[in-house]
């Protein structure tokens, strides 16, 4: 079932026949570098974390992670998602891509949609996002969303120094 729409997407809520997808997305380079290994290595551990990750989120919240599938041919591409951090007060936006679906703007249109969906329909003003300061196309993606960097911090669960970027 779509949640959002845009020119060349729907954005839709996880369910566990996505752990493949979700497999291969946690164990792409590109995750493991910029946003961390979180030891999923079968299916089975997939869907444990789309359980435990997004499932749990909706019912606690209505809102969270979502898949990016192409229109037409509901190839997923990418999530996108709100996520509410311990040690942030407001969610912060977080977004990732297949890797050979990136540098198409498919991450910009999807996480443009939620923000406007953020703001219109749960009525945020700030939103968060965070990065590491080495993953320039992420720090790129998030100014290009109208965010600045505000400060620089640590999270319980990450050893590593984060931008912390707001509306």
């Amino acid at each position: 079932m779509t949640f959002l729409e845009t020119a060349r997407l729907k954005l839709r809520k996880y369910t566990l026949e996505d752990a493949g997808f979700v497999l291969e997305l946690l164990n792409s380079p590109e995750w493991i570098a910029n946003i961390g290994d979180r030891g999923v290595r079968t299916l089975e551990d997939a869907r444990h974390y789309i359980e435990e990750k997004y499932l749990a989120q909706y019912d606690e919240l209505g809102f969270g992670s979502y898949v990016s599938v192409l229109k037409g041919s509901n190839t997923i591409v990418g999530t996108c998602g709100l996520y509410k951090r311990p040690k942030l007060d407001h969610f912060d936006i977080g977004f990732a891509l297949l890797p050979k679906y990136e540098k198409k703007g498919y991450a910009f249109e999807a996480t443009s949609a939620l923000m406007n969906y953020a703001r219109s329909e749960l009525n945020m003003d700030t939103i968060y996002g965070i990065t590491l300061p080495t993953n320039k196309a992420s720090q790129g993606l998030l100014r290009k969303l109208g965010l600045e960097i505000i400060d620089r911090i640590r999270m319980e669960e990450d050893e590593a120094e984060l931008l912390l970027f707001s509306t």
